[in-house]
This record gives structure tokens, C-alpha cells and sequence, in this order.
């Protein structure tokens, strides 16, 4: 199962839409928490919002996370050993307030696990690695972070 979150702020139609549109072709198991959207996506299982329990079973089941570039996604993704692929919100389509995403997904692109996508045509590449190939870019997940994962993150911490 796939489990593709947005957070609650915003909407995030484009990456929705992306995950959807790769979903009714892919035929993949695939839930969305979509935040406060207005969109009708119709080959996916979908909520608006879902309880923060609800969350973390859906992120502990889940054998890949699609998600916004948000940090906390980021960390719990990680902290659970669950690949990941991020795609940033960005101002210029009305998605957030202003790009820190964007600076937070390209900060992440080297890191173990974790693939950044920058439109909707790469996260579908994305999906179709993951979900199709046998030397899937993704490492298998582990019950917790690897070792340079957590010794990145320190030293992005301590650089901010």
C-alpha cells in the first residue's frame, strides 16, 4: 500500500492529482489524506483529514510514502524505515505561503531512501521505480533510520 499525505494546510491538487492520474493506470493500492481540497480523484481511496492515530498505522502499513516536503513527514517516513518520495508545495501555484519547501526537499535529495521529485512527470517516474523495477532505487525498509540518514540530518540541523 501507498500512502500519500499533504498535510492540513493547503490544498495540494497537483501532487494529488499526479498520484491519482498514475494510480488509475498502475492499478496500485493507494491512500491519500488530501487536506482541504476541493478536488474529485477517483482512483484512489481518499480523506480530507484523518485522526493523528489513524496517520501512524497508515504510515507503519504503508510500503511506500508519497508526501509533501514537510519535515515532520520527513522525520516520522524516516524514523518508521519507509521509503520515500517528496515533492514541494510552491508558491508560484498558490500551494504554500512561500518556497521553504522547496529548499527543504533540495537539501534532501542525497539522502538514503528519500527521492525528490520536481513536477508531477518525475513523480510518476517515481512511482513506476518503485513500482515496477527490480533494483528499485529504494532501499528496503529497516525499524529504524540508517546511521548516514540520522548523521545528515544532525549536520542539517546544525548548519540551520
Amino acid at each position: 500500500m501507498i500512502y500519500v499525505t499533504v498535510g492540513t494546510q493547503l490544498p495540494f491538487d497537483r501532487l494529488i492529482r499526479a498520484v491519482d492520474e498514475w494510480c488509475a493506470v498502475s492499478g496500485a493500492d493507494v491512500f491519500a489524506q488530501v487536506g482541504p481540497s476541493d478536488g474529485n480523484f477517483s482512483a484512489l481511496k481518499s480523506e480530507s483529514f484523518i485522526t493523528p492515530e489513524k496517520a501512524d498505522a497508515l504510515m507503519k502499513e504503508a510500503d511506500l510514502v508519497v508526501a509533501h516536503a514537510g519535515m515532520g513527514t520527513i522525520i516520522t517516513a524516516t524514523q518508521c524505515g519507509k521509503p520515500l518520495i517528496i515533492m514541494a508545495r510552491e508558491f508560484k501555484y498558490g500551494e504554500h505561503r512561500n518556497d521553504h519547501q522547496v529548499a527543504t526537499a533540495k537539501r534532501f535529495e542525497d539522502f538514503p531512501n528519500i527521492t525528490v521529485v520536481a513536477d508531477e512527470a518525475e513523480l510518476k517516474q517515481a512511482l513506476d521505480a518503485f513500482d515496477t523495477s527490480a533494483s528499485s532505487p529504494f532501499a528496503a525498509g529497516t525499524k529504524y533510520a540508517p546511521d548516514e540518514f540520522i548523521n545528515n540530518l544532525k549536520l542539517l540541523i546544525a548548519d540551520s
